[in-house]
């Protein structure tokens, strides 16, 4: 079972992204951290939910959902592209900072010009 602390270092880690912001847009349930405006990354904050939704790649979305059985498709999400982790320690730290990353990148990426060269520190 995962602690708080591992949803709070997710919630830390998505909140240090260069423009990141949290945001409650689906009340005060869901923090949903978005970069630009675009959401990146989404963490129940639910008692019984220990998860963060993290956009994804489609092909590497279901090659994750092969190798670990806590990550599913996204949760009320575009199952194409998102994953749902599941925060239980079976997926390694080193890869969910990874995956964090990945999602971040990914919604960067499809920003205008101007709008990346506002996050570069």
């Amino acid at each position: 079972m995962a602690d708080d602390s591992q949803r709070d270092r997710v919630m830390a880690e998505c909140l240090a992204k260069p423009g990141a912001v949290e945001d409650y847009p689906f009340g005060d349930d869901v923090a949903v951290f978005k970069v630009a405006g675009r959401m990146f990354a989404l963490v129940p904050l639910g008692s019984s939910a220990e998860s963060v939704s993290l956009k994804c790649d489609p092909d590497l979305a279901v090659n994750l959902r092969g190798r670990y059985a806590a990550i599913t498709p996204g949760y009320h999400l575009n199952k194409r592209h998102w994953n749902t982790v599941t925060l239980d320690g079976s997926v390694p730290e080193e890869e969910l900072l990874e995956l964090i990353d990945h999602s971040y990148d990914l919604v960067v990426a499809r920003l205008t010009k101007a709008q990346r060269s506002e996050l570069l520190p």
